[in-house]
């Protein structure tokens, strides 16, 4: 063998130990470590063998930590040795190096040596590894030549040693911190699980929300792959999952799957009331096997904890906790566990009960809202829904006016319920049993209402073939409606002020006055008190409809009517349509009570038409981006004035020099032939002339003469 001092110089030995040191400094493993040592010390001390043995204090053993070379197949890391049979425990022991010139006359340690000498050791060198603070263990090089370390190599691979071990100590510390890190991220998570479970209980009522935060959370601070929650069926005989979090799941674990409570682990769990842990399953399932071992297997799960949740006496389900890793969850992971299970419990114990509530609220609800049907029923308000304040002093005035035969003028926005009200009065009054007639002002044309209202005799005009009764005397000794008053003609007021005075009149075409007895009900969305400073209502018609007013506020100010209302539509379109809308979400409420809805309630009623036909399941989703994308109508008509008037586009410079100019007379009947062709010379009504001019009707007629247009 070629002695050791050719392999490099001393000069050259301690040039490299200084690079030695200055490589230990930048890492943080003994992997590492050994990895770039390796290549150092190769040019420097002949050896084929090259590993740490460090003392294991818990276990009092010398465990092999790292090695690098030709090492033998059965000497692998993480082996320990024990005190007695080990050199490096010699050399930690006596803080002296200790030489075997030649394994096969070793006697010593006679197990190791035939250990090292089956494998081709010959010679070992082992070292003390040590620092001011701590014994460490022994830094061991072999050499398949006998006789290979000299006092030179011994010298040097002490050197290398005391380098060696201050990394060794940076490591283990490194190793320790960053264990003692991970204990407490650990802690930390297991403190947030159970942090999460006392919010849970707190703010968490919903069992939709409970299933989403409690295994998610479980799953997170347990580092496991799967988490969910199972609850029993009303018979007890199997466990429903909800919750399910698991990210990597192959499709065999699913939400609202059952497993059964006999012959099978969460079963066992349930019925015991104790947690129950699994450890890795066979690799062959017997045929006999249950449905939930199969799902195990088939997702890979080798272990499982499934912790139960009890208060007092009763048992409400299983927290399910799954790992694809062996042997995941240990003694101290139950114990926890079992903490986590008893607040987990709590919070499923709220949520149960506030279901159960909350059920029992709904039927009182329902059982209320019959009653209160009931009620109205009685009083003739069946038809009106609503406990707004607003609503009630409305409904208190119509309870009040109704015995007497007082005129009444019901005053609101379009959509409001206005012939509800007018309803309710005639069959609180004396004439219940009598006719209750209808007519809308607004959408009959000027020249027919007149022979609407009055009737007319036969040959009166063209067309008058036979003899035709109007409204007052189809309403003799009952109730006549007249909705939107306020678009009455001008010409046609008199009479009707007549009537109302006089209670006689006389038909279109004829001479003989004839007398009723009718009760009037009118009702407007207008401002007849500045329609009569306009001119454009007769003041003693308007003093004497305005005996009794009652007004109908908006739809706006019954925040509080808002869902009675939805409600009713929902089940009412739910059966004329044949549908199964059971559920209305709390976001859905909430956004139609913030909504102003200026068309009212025949809006809401139209907009939750169109939701329970657009509703696919039993849960009612209307379009909430039509609210959103929806303009109030303006101040003047919620305010019950006419329509804002169509904006005109100002002339530009170029069009106001060098250009004729039209008059405004001109421009105004352009324009008002323009808004009748296009409604096919239709005056009245939500899509007529008139409301696309944005003025009243019998305004857009005194025009329509003025300017000289007429029909085609």
């Amino acid at each position: 063998m070629a002695p050791i001092a050719t392999v490099a110089s001393g000069a050259e030995r301690y040039a490299a130990l200084l690079e030695i040191t200055q490589l230990i400094a930048s890492h943080r493993t003994l992997e590492e470590l050994i990895r770039d040592l390796t290549p150092r010390l190769s040019p420097l001390i002949r050896f084929q063998y090259l590993a740490l043995v460090l003392h294991d204090a818990e276990q009092n053993v010398m465990r092999l930590h790292t090695l690098e070379g030709q090492t033998p197949r059965d000497v692998q890391t993480g082996m320990a040795f024990p005190m007695e049979d080990s050199p490096s425990a010699w050399v930690l022991q006596h803080q002296k190096p200790f030489i075997v010139e030649d394994v096969e006359r070793e006697s010593q340690f006679a197990r190791q040596s035939k250990l090292l000498q089956s494998h081709g050791v010959r010679s070992l060198c082992a070292v003390p590894l040590t620092t001011p603070r701590r014994r460490l263990g022994a830094l061991n090089l072999g050499s398949h030549e006998p006789g290979a370390y000299g006092p030179e190599e011994i010298e040097f691979a002490q050197r290398v040693a005391d380098q060696v071990a201050v990394a060794v100590e940076n490591a283990l510390n490194y190793q320790k911190v960053e264990a003692l890190k991970e204990q407490v991220t650990r802690e930390r998570d297991r403190l947030k699980l159970l942090l999460d479970v006392n919010n849970a209980i707190v703010s968490q009522l919903s069992l939709a929300e409970l299933f989403r935060a409690i295994p998610a959370s479980a799953r997170t601070a347990m580092q496991c792959d799967a988490a969910c929650l199972s609850l029993p069926d009303a018979a007890g005989k199997t466990l429903r999952i909800h919750g399910l979090d698991f990210p990597d799941g192959r499709g065999y674990l699913q939400e609202e799957g059952e497993l059964p409570v006999e012959g099978s682990s969460p079963g066992a769990a349930f019925r015991e009331g104790k947690p129950v842990i699994f450890g890795a399953p066979p690799d062959a399932l017997p045929a006999a096997a249950g449905d939930a071992a199969r799902i195990n297997a088939r997702e890979g799960f080798q272990s499982g904890c499934f912790v139960p949740l009890v208060r007092g006496n009763k048992k409400l389900g299983v927290l399910h906790l799954l790992d694809r890793r062996p042997v995941a969850f240990s003694e101290a992971d139950v114990e926890f566990l079992g903490q986590v299970g008893n607040q987990v419990a709590i919070a499923l114990e709220n949520a149960l009960r506030y279901r159960e509530i909350h059920e029992a609220s709904s039927r009182l609800a329902e059982e209320r809202s019959y009653l209160q049907s009931e009620i109205r029923t009685e009083q003739g308000f069946e038809e009106i829904l609503g406990e707004s304040p607003g609503l009630r002093q409305a409904l208190v005035q119509a309870q009040t006016v109704a015995p007497t035969s007082s005129t009444v003028l019901i005053l609101g926005e379009t959509g409001t319920g206005k012939e509800l009200v007018a309803r309710a009065i005639h069959q609180l009054s004396a004439r219940r049993e009598q006719i209750f007639a209808k007519l809308n002002c607004a959408a009959i044309p000027s020249g027919l209402l007149e022979s609407e209202l009055f009737g007319h005799e036969k040959g009166a005009f063209t067309g008058a073939i036979t003899l035709k009764l109007g409204r007052f005397e189809l309403a003799q000794r009952g109730t006549l409606f007249l909705d939107e008053v306020g678009d009455i003609p001008l010409e046609l007021q008199p009479k009707l002020l007549r009537v109302l005075q006089e209670q006689e009149f006389e038909r279109l075409g004829g001479t003989r006055s004839i007398h009723v007895d009718v009760r009037l009900i009118a009702a407007t969305n207008r401002d007849l008190g500045r329609m009569v400073e306009d001119r454009e209502f007769r003041a003693d018609l308007f003093y004497r409809l305005n005996v009794f007013p009652i007004r109908i506020p908006p739809l706006r100010q019954r925040k509080q009517d808002i869902p009675i209302l939805v409600q009713h539509f929902t089940e009412r379109y739910s059966k004329t349509l044949n549908r199964k809308i059971t559920e209305i979400p709390e976001e859905v409420m909430e956004a139609l009570v913030e909504y102003e809805w200026p068309g009212n309630i025949r809006e809401l009623q139209n907009f939750i038409e169109r939701a329970v036909i657009l509703s696919a399941g039993p849960i009612l989703t209307p379009q909430l981006a039509e609210l959103r994308a929806a303009r109030p109508a303006s101040s003047e008509r919620q305010a019950g004035g006419d329509s804002t008037a169509p904006t005109s586009r100002p002339l530009t410079h170029a069009e106001g020099r060098g250009t004729r100019v039209s008059t405004l007379e001109e421009a105004e009947r352009e324009h008002i032939l323009a808004a009748l062709e296009a409604c096919d010379w239709t005056l009245s009504g939500a899509h007529g002339a008139a409301a696309r001019l944005g003025i009243p009707r019998t305004t857009l007629i005194y025009k329509m003469r003025r300017l000289g247009i007429k029909r085609p």
